[in-house]
């Protein structure tokens, strides 16, 4: 469930729009207002806004949009019931709202016109109000058991409109792009294949970098603002993981000497212990020389030991 908010001067033109019967409209609940036809519903609303003419907004408009997936849940009853429920925590509240239903998508959505000025002349607060919105829906969505669709999933991208249809064309190349880099120069580069350009954000008394921006098609957007894994803490992170990892890779392909002789060095005990007891039988050979023996086994042991530190010092 993702709710989008709109804020506007006049009633009329929100009010045709979600009463539009070529969007198969149906009007699902309401309160304050005469809903005799289109004309009254609107005279209702411009009656109330007079109790405050300092508010230059007046109208709020909100939809509230559901994934495919819970289409079979949702009727309309309860899309009323979860609709109260987001006004409430909204604070919207003791004034006069219009609820409809649209069936012109595939996706259920219903529209919510509200007036800011309430019953008693007070307005209804619109500070951060998207912010709060954005918490409410999920917590809304757990509360029913509604589905939660992941990151950009289900968006029919044929149908978006600029600017939006060159931000997901990033987006898809970010994704694309990342996992092959292992640095800002090759992302670059390989971006610059799709025709994006990279642009570094700067803080304004250091060098240091605070933000990245890409742009394409003349449009131009803050990585955080395509996608929350497109800020530039987010690329540069992965692609840090991605040069340890290439890292990683290498020195196992290289397999380390040292790797070998320990894995001699233990073979070689193994077959010393299964030959101790002939060595107790017979005679000690004249060529074998159990101090020296030592002497080459301490040795060795040093060699594996430094070894091993060089080996993890490149790690």
């Amino acid at each position: 469930m993702i709710a989008k908010i709109v804020k506007g001067q006049g009633f009329r033109g929100v009010v045709n729009y979600i009463l539009n019967q070529e969007k198969k409209a149906e009007i699902l609940d309401s309160d304050g207002v005469m809903l005799d036809d289109p004309e009254a519903i609107i005279e209702s609303f411009n009656f109330q806004t007079e109790l405050n003419l300092r508010i230059l907004k007046p109208v709020g408009h909100i939809s509230l949009n559901f994934s495919v997936q819970d289409q079979e849940k949702l009727s309309s009853e309860l899309m009323v019931k979860i609709a109260r429920d987001y006004m409430a925590q909204m604070g919207i509240t003791d004034t006069q709202y219009l609820i409809a239903r649209h069936y012109d998508k595939e996706h259920p959505h219903i529209h919510l016109v509200f007036n800011r000025i309430d019953y008693n002349g007070n307005t209804i607060s619109d500070r951060n109000d998207r912010f709060r919105s954005e918490k409410i829906c999920k917590g809304l969505t757990r509360e029913y058991g509604l589905y939660f669709a992941q990151g950009k999933e289900n968006v029919k991208e044929h149908r978006l409109k600029e600017p939006d249809k060159t931000k997901y064309e990033i987006y898809h190349a970010l994704q694309s792009a990342i996992s092959k880099c292992r640095n800002w120069q090759e992302l670059k580069a390989e971006l610059l294949k799709s025709g994006i350009k990279t642009e570094f954000q700067n803080n304004g008394a250091t060098d240091k970098i605070q933000g990245v921006r890409f742009g394409k098609n003349g449009y131009e957007f803050n990585g955080s603002k395509i996608d929350k894994t497109c800020s530039y803490s987010k690329i540069n992170y992965r692609l840090q993981q991605n040069e340890r990892l290439q890292q990683a890779q290498k020195h196992q392909a290289e397999q380390p000497a040292w790797e070998d002789d320990m894995e001699f060095s233990s073979t070689m005990k193994s077959i010393t212990s299964s030959l101790g007891g002939l060595f107790d039988i017979l005679q000690p050979s004249p060529v074998y020389d159990e101090n020296q023996a030592e002497v080459f086994r301490k040795e060795a042991k040093k060699r594996r030991k430094k070894k091993a530190n060089q080996y993890r010092q490149r790690l």
